[in-house]
């Protein structure tokens, strides 16, 4: 493959290249992908059924984010000379969206989007950091599944976090309570 192809792998895997951030490259991927997300809703929300729309679009996206790490992951291990190199991001990216499955959004409007958003960020962030039982286990995989895996765990586990607490505290309410 020529320099192209290596900028496209390149692009892709840092997440148009927020994995290049000085600090804390992951959360950077994360954010990214939640402001993706955010972008996308406005419209989605006009689609006759937003709650399909945006969960076909979370679904194909985890799995074109999953896809490029499995695929790329090899030639990233090699490139950055890591087994879970900084800059890669892209794990990040389909964790992140994991965690943002299914979540009560239907109908809830912008301000108790940004709260759902914004905890669900967090969440997948302690998540990745912590790496319960077997996400830190998944690590171990060989190339760019091992450097997948683990988010996609992080993910779920924000996701079963995030379901009880999004139906224990309504974000719909918590924004009308803060004056959203």
């Amino acid at each position: 493959m020529g320099r192209r192809a290596d900028r496209v792998r390149e692009l892709a895997i840092t997440v148009a290249y927020t994995g290049y951030a000085p600090v804390a490259s992951g959360s950077f991927g994360s954010l990214a992908a939640v402001l993706v997300l955010a972008g996308l809703l406005v419209g989605i929300e006009w689609l006759p059924w937003p709650v399909v729309g945006r969960e076909a679009v979370l679904g194909a996206g985890i799995a074109l984010a999953s896809w490029g790490s499995v695929r790329w992951g090899p030639w990233a291990l090699a490139r950055f000379a890591s087994k879970d190199p900084k800059p890669f991001v892209l794990d990040e990216f389909a964790g992140q969206w994991v965690a943002l499955l299914a979540m009560p959004l239907a109908g809830a409007g912008a301000p108790a989007w940004a709260i759902v958003l914004g905890g669900q960020f967090i969440l997948f962030r302690i998540m990745d950091v912590i790496k319960p039982p077997p996400a830190r286990q998944l690590e171990r995989l060989p190339a760019g599944w091992g450097v997948l895996a683990d988010d996609l765990m992080a993910g779920v586990y924000a996701n079963l976090v995030g379901q009880v607490l999004w139906r224990l505290w309504s974000p719909t309410a918590l924004a009308a309570a803060l004056g959203g």
